[in-house]
C-alpha cells in the first residue's frame, strides 16, 4: 500500500510541475534548478519508461540548448508570452476552449464545466491564478489534486472511485485538447522548448491513462 501511495505522489508531481510551467515564466531560480542534478535525475527517472523515453530526450536537448542562449530567462519569457499570451493565430492558447467544439474561440463551457467538476470534489482554485478554469495549468493542478484525494480515502472501493474519476477526467477534459495544443505549440515555437514541454505532457497524459485503466 505505501508503495501505491508513493507512486500515487509521484504522479501528482508530475502533474503539479507541468502546471507550473505552463502557468508563469520561468524565473532564473527555476532554471538554475533546471540545469541541475536533480532535473537530470528526474527526467531520467522518467525516460527509463519506454513510452516515454523520446519525448523525454526531446525536452532535455531543449534544455540543452535553451542554456546556450544569451539572455536565457528572458529569451524563454518572450517565448512563453509569445506562445499563451497572444491570440489563436500567433500562438497556442493554453485553453480548452480553443480546441473544444467547432469555432477555435474562447467560449464559457468548459470554463464551466471545470468550475462544476472542482466544486463537486470541493477542490478551489489557486486564488493568485486569476484565469479562467478550462486553463491548462488549472486543470493539471486540479488532477494532482485528485490524485492525492484518492491516497487519503479510507477503503479501496473509495480508492478505485476516485482513480476511475482520474481516468475520466484524462479521457474527456486533458486528452479530448491537448493533441491539438501540442500541433499548435510545434507550430508556433520556433526555438521550441515549450512545444518539447508540451509533447512530453501529452505523452504522459497518455501513460497514466493506461495506468488507469488497467492496461
Amino acid at each position: 500500500m505505501q508503495e501505491f501511495i508513493a507512486f500515487n505522489e509521484q504522479r501528482a508531481e508530475i502533474y503539479w510541475w507541468m502546471s507550473s510551467l505552463f502557468a508563469r515564466e520561468l524565473t532564473d531560480a527555476d532554471l538554475h534548478e533546471y540545469h541541475g542534478g536533480e532535473m537530470y535525475t528526474f527526467l531520467s527517472g522518467l525516460g527509463m519508461t519506454e513510452e516515454l523515453k523520446a519525448p523525454v530526450d526531446s525536452f532535455r536537448a531543449a534544455i540543452k540548448k535553451s542554456h546556450a542562449r544569451n539572455d536565457e530567462q528572458l529569451e524563454l519569457a518572450a517565448d512563453f508570452c509569445g506562445l499563451f499570451l497572444s491570440t489563436p493565430k500567433s500562438g497556442a492558447l493554453p485553453y480548452a476552449s480553443m480546441y473544444v467544439g467547432t469555432t477555435g474561440l474562447l467560449n464559457d463551457k468548459p470554463a464551466q464545466e471545470m468550475h462544476e467538476l472542482m466544486a463537486s470534489f470541493d477542490i478551489t482554485q489557486r486564488k493568485d491564478f486569476n484565469e479562467p478554469a478550462d486553463h491548462l495549468a488549472i486543470e493539471l493542478d486540479f488532477m494532482g489534486n485528485l490524485i492525492i484525494m484518492g491516497n487519503q480515502q479510507q477503503t479501496e472501493e473509495q480508492r478505485e472511485a476516485l482513480m476511475q474519476s482520474q481516468l475520466s477526467f484524462i479521457d474527456t477534459m486533458l486528452l479530448n485538447w491537448l493533441p491539438l495544443f501540442v500541433k499548435e505549440c510545434h507550430r508556433h515555437d520556433q526555438f521550441g522548448f515549450y512545444a518539447a514541454a508540451a509533447n512530453l505532457l501529452l505523452a504522459f497524459c497518455m501513460l497514466d491513462k493506461k495506468f488507469l485503466a488497467g492496461e
